[in-house]
């Protein structure tokens, strides 16, 4: 009896991304990226951020398209609701980072995924931005992320494929790391 295996297909072209590893292991300073984006204050609450350019691979680049996001706090805190909740915006972010780090790598180990979903939720304690209790941290207590995968792999294959995404994710390190964050004010 012959085992035919068909070609998995999860839309990531690793090619392209092994390439990319070779070449800039040979020139490192390709690989220094300075991602970007710009808030203008719409009223209230509510601002807009714009993503446009970075810089990488040793030179400016532009995004195929220029990509807009509101944001906005609920209406329980002042705001208008116009767009999701800053905090809500890194949630967005992790979750996205992880899942296509997971299509990524199950593409690379030849795992056909049927579909992946990601659940992900942060506790938080209001108490701290608002100022009525200085002992409260004013960001997340905890995040948890919970995903439901259906693939053609064992459950082990696919708790790998999970580990190894966090361990890849550039989002799942700057929210579990402490990071520098300058603020600045430029006057013109």
């Amino acid at each position: 009896m012959t085992t035919m295996n068909a070609p998995v297909n999860n839309g990531v072209n690793v090619d392209v991304l092994l390439d990319a590893r070779t070449a800039l292991a040979e020139k490192p300073e390709l690989a220094q990226f300075t991602w970007r984006t710009t808030h203008n204050w719409v009223g209230g609450t509510h601002s807009r951020a714009t993503v446009d350019t970075f810089y990488g691979l040793g030179t400016e680049q532009r995004h195929q398209s220029v990509f807009t996001y509101d944001v906005d706090h609920p209406l329980a805190f002042a705001g208008d609701d116009n767009g999701a909740a800053p905090v809500e915006y890194v949630l967005v972010a992790l979750g996205g980072c992880l899942t296509a780090g997971i299509a990524s790598i199950a593409q690379r180990r030849g795992i056909q995924l049927r579909s992946v979903q990601a659940a992900v939720e942060a506790r938080e304690d209001i108490l701290g931005i608002l100022g009525a209790d200085p002992t409260v941290r004013n960001g997340f207590n905890g995040i948890k992320v919970t995903y439901r995968i259906d693939a053609d792999a064992t459950a082990e294959e696919i708790r790998a494929l999970v580990a190894q995404s966090q361990k890849r994710s550039a989002v799942y390190d700057v929210v579990t790391n402490p990071t520098d964050v300058i603020v600045d004010v430029v006057f013109d």
